[in-house]
């Protein structure tokens, strides 16, 4: 079995990482979407970045896979995808 780290690691090796700050150029300049991954409440207490989609961590496999009864149009776009 593999230990958490490791899976980290993997995760890491196949994902690209972005400052706020750009991640918002991305998202004006590039068509990139951003997607707040917090729960409800979160939002509610914190506030939204403007232009950004909610999907809620639990239902985010979910919602991005399309065999899924769950799916939700939006992820099957051809764009980036920033997770936050």
């Amino acid at each position: 079995m593999k230990t958490v780290q490791q899976m980290i690691d993997e995760a890491r090796a196949e994902i690209t990482g972005h400052t706020p700050t750009e991640a918002l150029r991305r998202a004006d300049e590039e068509n990139a979407l951003l997607v707040d991954i917090r729960d409800v409440r979160e939002l509610q207490r914190d506030g939204v970045v403007p232009g950004a989609h909610h999907a809620p961590r639990g239902m985010l496999e979910f919602w991005v896979d399309p065999g899924s009864p769950y799916h939700k149009p939006v992820f099957a776009e051809d764009r980036e995808f920033i997770f936050y």
